[in-house]
């Protein structure tokens, strides 16, 4: 390759994977489970309260299931654009010659399922912080974005100027 060639970068979709569903949401999956089957004893007090708590908290977690599978995280050679809601969408840009840093965070249940979030830090306005949850433990996502971040800051010549 030539020095002064630009690098083609491949664009990644990434997207949470199912299990982080019940990682968020495994409390109210049991109070769900517990409203339908104690609704359904009979000749027990309140059991039409249970019934109308299940069904409210089905609905609500219904709605976050739709919401998780609906988000996107689309690594571009320039930008990380993340996509998400359900009735309406809203999409954050992060241009990467802004990043700065990066954390990745395993919660209990996410180690057990081979999860990970990657929180990545950038100095842009609207968009300081944005999380990538529900990635696969595997995926090196902070070393593919670390090259494309480090690319672009040549490219706009920009340097880190450090006071250690």
């Amino acid at each position: 390759m030539m020095p002064n060639q630009p690098i083609r970068f491949q664009s990644i979709v990434l997207q949470p994977h199912r299990i982080q569903f019940v990682i968020d949401e495994l409390p109210s999956i049991i109070v769900c489970a517990a409203g339908w089957i104690y609704g359904g004893m009979e000749g027990r007090p309140f059991t039409a309260f249970a019934v109308w708590v299940a069904v409210l908290l089905s609905f609500v977690l219904l709605y976050r299931l739709i919401y998780l599978r609906r988000t996107r995280y689309y690594i571009g050679s320039e930008q990380i654009i993340s996509k998400h809601g359900v009735l309406s969408r809203k999409t954050d840009y992060m241009e990467q010659y802004r990043i700065v840093d990066f954390v990745e965070h395993q919660s209990f249940m996410q180690q057990l399922c081979g999860l990970k979030t990657v929180h990545i830090f950038s100095m842009d306005r609207n968009t300081p912080q944005l999380d990538l949850v529900g990635i696969r433990r595997n995926l090196d996502v902070v070393t593919l974005i670390r090259e494309r971040v480090e690319y672009n800051k040549r490219k706009k010549g920009i340097y880190e100027i450090t006071n250690h």
